[in-house]
């Protein structure tokens, strides 16, 4: 509930502290003295466009700061605030402030961290809900008027929700399976021919590099052939190196022991033939290692490239070959086992719209059942708020087919027909303020267990109305307020009796400086202002003895 609520330099009001506590809290002063100002402040913090005609004149800025206290945090309202990474333990106020610049430019914040003006929007419906002269939103807006009767009801609209969710999914996957077949079965031909291509060809992963390699090494033994060659002759002839070096040795071997230098000449001579022997080995190793088979290098370069042309045209890596194979082969498997696929698809996405149609038929007879119920409910509080000759009617219809969602079959609208033998009609389209306030009353006391924000304010609901009227307004707004909290905004004397606390707006004029202040009453302060409401500008004797009067029957 709204515990404080600190204004500062908002239009007529300068500086405002206000504490509040539970029950019904009624704000009462004279014509003008700036009741809708406090209004205009709490819309603010609750993401109301901000205004720069607000700004107190002569001031560059002003401020409003809310403080809200809840046992437990709503569900859906915890939810907005972990979107937003704001923690708020349970027990922990939650503040919020909206600065306001006279430029029209403004900042909010939540528990002084800086939100969006959206995020306060999101929180409002959790917060406080405002029912007003001009209301388009809460009880007149028919998008809400479908979940309000689930509430009273206790339906379970959960389970229908997901239901649809269920639906929709199986639906998707129904669709997608039956456009892969589609798109299977017109590439089947495509993709036969592809796999045959690809199976005649049969390429293994790692292939490209062994092939190039290959390529590059018999390429090479072709460059290198014809000197390897000529070197062989050279080698192999009569007068070859080595042949010529081995005549020598045998000759310098007779005279080698005739002197040391000789016997020095002929380890040399040695090692050299040795030497030339083993690159004599090495020449014939190259020249076999290098020999090159002309088919067989025109055999490894077409089949390079051919599974490079095949690459280009899969737009793969060569090495991705293999893979496209699996591929094709599980697509065409696909188309195989697709239709038995797709029938117990079938029956599963029947299955699962039956599930949904049940659940949903059952929503809409509890929706119809309990309809009767809220109008039979409102009915009975119509009479005593001057609105007898008036009718209630929620009327429950079931949508085409298209329309079906997660919140079932049906739209819901609260109707109502003001005057006898008219025509029902939207709550909103054919109700004055005040007959409007008090149908919202009606069926606010109606739904009274349902729930809903943890602050209700109902703006000059009394309005036009007074005598027995008023005093069914203020006895149902006490009602409404036991346990909760619910402010009220009046011009009658019966409904300020019935306040648990009230507050007096006050406007006050020094020189060309004017001032609206807010101060909380005491009992006697109370019955003066009861008083001053009953008798006018002049408070008469009689006035404060009706005034206790009223207190007292409360």
């Amino acid at each position: 509930m709204l515990t404080r609520l600190s204004i500062r330099n908002i239009v007529l009001i300068e500086a405002l502290d206000l504490d509040f506590s539970g029950g019904l809290g009624v704000l009462t002063g004279e014509t003008g003295a700036g009741k809708s100002i406090l209004l205009d402040a709490l819309g603010l913090v609750l993401g109301n466009r901000a205004d720069s005609a607000l700004v107190r004149a002569g001031e560059d800025k002003a401020s409003v700061t809310a403080s809200f206290e809840f046992a437990k945090l709503p569900a859906a309202m915890s939810a907005v605030l972990d979107d937003a990474d704001i923690e708020i333990e349970d027990g922990e106020p939650l503040i919020i402030r909206r600065q306001l610049k006279a430029d029209g430019k403004s900042k909010a914040f939540v528990n002084d961290q800086p939100v969006g003006v959206a995020l306060l929007r999101e929180m409002a419906p959790f917060l406080v809900e405002l029912h007003g002269q001009h209301d388009d939103r809460g009880f007149v807006n028919p998008k809400g008027h479908r979940l309000l009767l689930d509430r009273y009801a206790g339906a379970e609209s959960s389970r229908v929700a997901d239901a649809w969710h269920e639906w929709r999914a199986a639906e998707k996957q129904l669709s997608e399976a039956r456009q892969s077949l589609e798109q299977a079965k017109a590439d089947q031909d495509l993709l036969l021919a592809h796999l045959a291509e690809l199976t005649a060809l049969e390429p293994v992963a790692g292939e490209e590099a062994r092939l190039a390699e290959t390529r590059a090494s018999m390429q090479k033994g072709e460059k290198l052939s014809g000197e390897l060659a000529e070197l062989r002759i050279l080698w192999e002839g009569s007068d070859s190196p080595l042949a010529a070096l081995r005549v020598a040795a045998r000759k310098l071997d007779r005279i080698a022991g005739e002197h040391p230098l000789l016997g020095e000449a002929l380890e040399a001579l040695d090692r050299a033939v040795i030497e030339t022997g083993e690159a004599e080995d090495r020449l014939n190793a190259a020249g076999e290692a290098l020999i090159h088979d002309p088919a067989a290098l025109e055999t490894a370069e077409t089949r390079l490239f051919e599974l490079r042309a095949l690459a280009r045209k899969h737009r793969c890596e060569v090495d991705e070959l293999p893979e496209k194979m699996r591929e094709m082969r599980g697509q065409l498997d696909a188309i195989e086992g697709g239709e038995a696929q797709l029938d117990a698809l079938e029956a599963a996405e029947r299955e699962a719209g039956a599930s949904y149609a049940a659940r949903a038929e059952a929503l809409h007879a509890n929706r119809v059942a309990a309809a009767m119920e809220l109008d039979e409910a409102v009915a009975g509080e119509l009479a005593p708020l001057k609105l007898d000759a008036a009718r209630f009617k929620t009327a429950v219809a079931e949508m085409p087919e298209e329309r079906w969602g997660p919140h079932g079959l049906d739209s819901v609208e609260f109707l109502i027909a003001t005057n006898p033998g008219a025509d029902f009609a939207p709550l909103g389209k054919i109700a004055s303020g005040g007959e409007l306030s008090r149908f919202i009353l009606a069926l606010k006391v109606a739904l009274a267990e349902q729930g809903g924000a943890a602050t209700v304010i109902f703006d000059e609901i009394d309005r036009g109305v007074g005598g027995a009227v008023a005093s069914a307004i203020g006895e149902r707004l006490a009602r409404l307020a036991d346990g909760g909290q619910l402010l009220a905004v009046t011009h009658s004397p019966q409904v300020a009796a019935r306040g648990n606390t009230h507050y007096l707006i006050a406007k006050s004029s020094e020189g060309t400086v004017t001032r609206t202040s807010v101060g909380r009453l005491d009992q006697e302060a109370r019955k003066e202002e009861i008083a001053r409401m009953l008798s006018g500008a002049e408070v008469t004797d009689e006035a404060r003895a009706q005034a206790d009067r009223l207190l007292e029957g409360v």
